[in-house]
């Protein structure tokens, strides 16, 4: 039972009517985390807006999706590793390229350093070491590609935090925490 009431179609402010038009559009349907959110519509306007800008940026649907599912873990937010999960498919991630990201892990250089600066934030709350941003250019990522990351787990941690917080109600398909 979700610790605030979540907002239905019928129910949403004029602001919030277009947004929850264009979540109904991606998802199908108005997934509850977004029903929760929307108790504010600047916390709703910020959310989309987020995930749309970062859904255009360089690390791409597939790393994002990867970030996502490791971040989740960390955070034990079972909506959102069961949420990230299946949009990661729907993405082209492998169910092995995901089980792997849950564990902060990937056989990919590029995706593993990404990873690895996503999990390390998570881990330490954003006080990493500068050898922590040094292993990430050493492994090849470009300044863009290591803020986009930040950004990234950022947007996460609001929504690991929304769900758990406020004990949001998982619609999707559960998969398992880790517990990486």
């Amino acid at each position: 039972m979700s610790r605030v009431d979540l907002v239905h179609n019928k129910d949403v402010r004029d602001e919030s009517a277009e947004r929850f038009a264009r979540i109904h559009e991606t998802f199908g349907v108005v997934p509850n985390m977004f029903k929760a959110v929307a108790n504010s519509p600047a916390a709703l306007a910020g959310m989309w807006g987020f995930f749309g800008a970062l859904g255009e940026g360089v690390l791409g649907a597939r790393i994002g999706e990867q970030i996502a599912v490791a971040v989740a873990d960390r955070n034990r937010c079972d909506y959102c590793l069961s949420a990230h999960t299946l949009l990661g498919r729907k993405a082209g991630v492998t169910a092995e390229e995901l089980a792997q990201a849950q564990k902060g892990t990937s056989h990919d250089p590029r995706t593993a350093a990404i990873l690895a600066l996503a999990t390390a934030l998570v881990d330490h709350r954003g006080q990493v070491e500068a050898e922590v941003i040094s292993d990430a250019r050493e492994a090849g990522l470009t300044q863009e590609e290591i803020v986009e990351t930040i950004a990234h787990v950022a947007l996460n941690l609001f929504t690991n935090y929304v769900n758990v917080a406020l004990d949001v109600p998982v619609d999707f398909d559960r998969v398992p925490l880790t517990g990486a």
